[in-house]
């Protein structure tokens, strides 16, 4: 059986799509891996990727990620992938997810695939009703080819969870592995939501034994603020499932109150709506 724990990309026995039950999601997300080989442009200290290294995916192969969706999607509506694999309370499709072992976005292939899944959606009668989410880290919204596939993914109904993990520089660089531009973030921010629904994610937790201090919170909140009534809102989420990186042992979960106060104040400071998952 799948749990909220147990996301490992070969699940299905797939190259490119894999089902998780997700916590956030609510019920089983039908994920799109285009980084099968652990590449990525950031390097998150909680990671739940073995081997992760920098980079971009290999060619995609759009023919076999069809295939793989629609065999999939076959499986789950009319065969007994839901009784056999998935637990009782979780018995529902919710999403295709772009998502996987790096960011969707750096395969060239990106819009291609959006356009993908946008046909067999319409072969299964599920455009309108199976929601496609990208989760990505946003920094590629320059790109036109990217924005391409972002509009196309919000003609399908579908939408963007944005991570935004930390708005200081010096914290976002610790966080994240990359240097931080608040103006790029929000930036590339503002274009995403004028794409396609946009909500926010971010994981918030302690490092090194200190939790992010009152100074992040506001230093969040102000690149936020000037977006609120535009963003679907926020994903404010602790750890999960063990990190994968050498920076393990240096994080440190938060607690369901502090995650609720942090809530709160986001809520109060921005007008912006939060959905917290502990």
């Amino acid at each position: 059986m799948l749990t909220t724990d147990d996301h490992r990309r070969d699940s299905a026995g797939l190259l490119y799509v894999y089902p998780v039950v997700s916590r956030r999601a609510g019920g089983v997300s039908v994920g799109i891996n285009l980084n099968t080989n652990n590449a990525c442009n950031w390097a998150c200290l909680y990671c739940q990727v073995e081997n992760l290294t920098r980079g971009g995916p290999p060619p995609i192969d759009l023919d076999r990620l069809e295939r793989e969706l629609a065999g999939f999607l076959d499986d789950a509506l009319h065969g007994d992938f839901m009784q056999r694999q998935v637990p009782p309370e979780a018995r529902r499709l919710m999403d295709i997810a772009f998502s996987g072992n790096g960011e969707p976005t750096s395969a060239p292939e990106f819009a291609e695939a959006v356009e993908r899944v946008g046909k067999v959606l319409e072969r299964y009668g599920q455009r309108g009703h199976l929601l496609v989410r990208l989760i990505t880290n946003g920094s590629l919204l320059h790109r036109p080819e990217v924005q391409a596939g972002i509009r196309h993914l919000g003609e399908l109904g579908g939408e963007v969870w944005f991570k935004i993990d930390r708005a200081e520089a010096v914290a976002a660089a610790e966080v994240n592995g990359v240097p931080m531009l608040a103006d790029k973030v929000a930036r590339n921010l503002e274009l995403c939501c004028g794409l396609a629904p946009t909500w926010v994610q971010t994981c918030w937790f302690g490092l090194d034994g200190e939790n992010p201090t009152a100074a992040a919170r506001d230093a969040y909140c102000a690149l936020l603020q000037p977006l609120s009534g535009r963003l679907a809102g926020v994903h404010l989420y602790g750890l999960a499932r063990p990190s994968m990186q050498p920076a393990a042992s240096r994080l440190s979960r938060i607690s369901a109150d502090e995650l609720a106060a942090f809530a709160e104040e986001i809520d109060k400071k921005t007008g912006i709506r939060v959905m917290v998952s502990p």
